[in-house]
């Protein structure tokens, strides 16, 4: 029972996390409530190692239908692999306590802004080129990218509004560069994982399978209804983030 239950998870935590990210929010609680008795950071990595190939999947299908910056944004990759790994490293040495309590207002903020912009993100017009576009790629990269290693919630959804608000670029096309992006942060964080044997590949390797068909599904919904699409489900997602983390900081 425990398979079917998490397999069908991942099946929606790859379609939702094709569109805008946030898929942890349905497989990080499915596995804990599946193993209640596993140790966190085993479920954890467990988790990663799974929606790590519906994150790869959808950046290619994004990179067969949309013009990624390539030159921006595999240097930002790299950084945000640097960075997660350094998070992943700091959360070993410092308490992540103060960011569950922050992270929905921050989140809060984010909503509030992208609902008062009913503009942002349905027109594609970078703001910048050559090299100030990879500095503030990388710059989001490895800032996010160590949040991503130290805590992680919305990693994806603060990759894509950042795209968004910082570099001009519509949702869909934030979206495609997002999962870039994560797909070198969710690599560095697995490395970590598994180096210190809190992988369980044998339920891994099913649940990648279930990832890809959702995020294969996820990115087609995407490519085919478009940035106003993808916009509509970034709400959706950081509305469901700021109520979930709200919940673990002030009322568990």
């Amino acid at each position: 029972m425990e398979w079917l239950f998490i397999t069908t998870a991942s099946l929606l935590a790859g379609f939702v996390d094709a569109i805008v990210g946030g898929g942890g929010l349905v497989m990080v609680p499915a596995l804990f409530a599946a193993f209640p008795g596993a140790a966190p950071a085993t479920l954890l990595g467990t988790n990663k190692a799974a929606s790590v190939w519906g994150t790869a999947m959808a950046t290619w299908q994004y990179s067969r239908r949309v013009q990624i910056r390539w030159r921006a944004m595999l240097p930002a990759a790299s950084a945000g692999f640097a960075g997660s790994f350094a998070g992943a490293w700091a959360v070993t040495v410092v308490s992540a306590d103060f960011l569950r309590k922050l992270l929905p207002l921050v989140l809060l903020g984010v909503l509030v802004y992208t609902l008062a912009k009913k503009e942002l993100g349905r027109h594609h017009t970078p703001r910048f080129g050559g090299r100030t576009e990879i500095w503030v790629a990388s710059l989001i990269g490895v800032l996010i990218g160590f949040y991503d290693g130290f805590f992680g919630p919305g990693t994806g959804s603060f990759f894509v509004f950042l795209f968004v608000r910082l570099l001009g670029y519509d949702f869909l096309n934030a979206s495609a560069s997002a999962k870039l992006l994560n797909c070198a942060t969710n690599v560095a964080a697995i490395a970590l994982f598994a180096a210190k044997g809190h992988v369980w590949w044998h339920f891994a390797v099913t649940l990648a399978v279930a990832n890809v068909a959702g995020s294969l599904l996820g990115t087609h919904m995407a490519l085919k209804h478009g940035a106003g699409f993808v916009r509509g489900i970034f709400i959706v997602v950081v509305s469901t983030l700021i109520l979930k983390t709200g919940y673990d900081a002030f009322l568990r």
